[in-house]
Parts: structure tokens; sequence; C-alpha cells
């Protein structure tokens, strides 16, 4: 499914009644409504970062949920895709923080192939109708993720964004792992303390600390 080692370490996660009631679900959905991300790219996350090769996590909430937008990857867009607004506060502070130049296009492919792991909550959405798919039962599968990156040995870092992000990773060790929380990004809320909050340095720090490399938070330009 993930053609990965997350494979082995959700096997049993995917085999339970509740996992393939989804799949059912989905696939109703997706034959009768529009849904993002298209199906070929909903694993997108899970695929480009594999579970060994994670080193940060960065918790979205749902897909973005306008045509040509979602591609699975939390708070990334397709290349040629308008920036949405909470991902220009992201890269305004990644500017600030670590002194990247602001990219010419939205997509975050260059960190999931860093070992940053942009999962949302919510796999899947549809059009126009921002949480249409909560309770489907994506939820427990992406706890069950959290919950094997958590029972890691290496440190990690999770970056949670707002409240939501943040009561679904309440649990993570933090005697094992970095949580680095801050306001959401969106403009409703990133002047209440996401801008000027540093988690892109301060996630480096961490890693470097333990002895691990940190990542390369630049972006291509296309």
């Amino acid at each position: 499914m993930f053609e990965n080692d997350w494979d082995e370490v959700l096997q049993e996660e995917a085999q339970k009644p509740y996992f393939q009631e989804l799949r059912y679900a989905l696939a109703a959905e997706y034959k009768q409504y529009t849904v993002y991300p298209p199906k070929e790219l909903l694993f997108s996350a899970l695929k480009l970062t594999p579970y060994s090769k994670t080193r940060v996590v960065i918790l979205g909430q749902d897909p973005y949920h306008g045509a040509g937008q979602a591609h699975g990857l939390s708070f990334s867009v397709k290349p040629g895709v308008r920036i949405p607004p909470s991902l220009r506060n992201i890269y305004q502070e990644l500017h600030s923080d670590v002194g990247m130049a602001v990219p010419n296009h939205g997509s975050l492919l260059h960190w999931a192939e860093e070992g940053v792991l942009m999962l949302n909550a919510v796999l899947t959405v549809r059009e126009g109708q921002p949480n249409s798919h909560k309770g489907l039962g994506w939820e427990t599968f992406t706890d069950a993720i959290m919950e094997k990156l958590n029972e890691r040995a290496e440190p990690l870092v999770f970056i949670l964004w707002g409240s939501h992000a943040q009561k679904k990773g309440a649990y993570i060790d933090k005697s094992r792992h970095k949580v680095i929380e801050s306001p959401h990004p969106s403009p409703f809320s990133a002047h209440r303390g996401f801008l000027g909050s540093r988690p892109f340095s301060q996630a480096n720090q961490y890693l470097e600390s333990h002895g691990l490399t940190g990542i390369d938070w630049s972006i291509p330009n296309l």
C-alpha cells in the first residue's frame, strides 16, 4: 500500500474492521462526489516519507478542498496552484526564522524527501466542504500512525500548530521527543503567536543536539 516500511508498521492497523469500513466508505465517496486528493495521491505523505526516515512530523487537519490543491501532504499544494494563506504565513515564518527565500510555488515535496512527514488528521475531503470526511475513520488510523511514531526509540520532532493538532498529539512522550506547539498559521490566528515562534530552527537545534542531521528547510524554486 505504501511501498516502504510503513507497510509493515501499519500492517495490523490496515487489517482492522474499521479500516476496511473506511475503504468501502471512501470507494462510495469517490464514486459519488469529487473528493480530494485524487485517489492515487491519498497516501503521498506515507509513501514519500518512510517510517524509519521520518525526523519531523507536521500535523494538519484535513486536505484543502479546492480543485487541484490537495496532493496528500498537509499544508502543501501542487506547483502552479495559488499559495494558500496558511502556507504564505508558513513561508513568512520560514524566511524570518532561518532566512530561507520564499519559493515561487506551494509544493512542500522537498520537505517530505528530507524526512518531514506532513500528515493530516483526516486524509480526504469532499470538494468545497471542509471537514466533510471527519468521523469516517481516518482519525483512528492517523492516531495509530502518531502512536507508532511516538514508540520510536530515535528522537523525533512533532510540530503541532493549532488546538486541533495539539489535542491529537497530547500524549506524545516529551521525555523522548520534542513537541513544538504554537497557534495555527491561518490568517485568523497566525498573529497570536505563530509568527515569531521559530519552529524550523527549534526543530533543527533539537535534532542536532541529539546527533541527528537537521532538515534542509529550503524549497527550490521551480
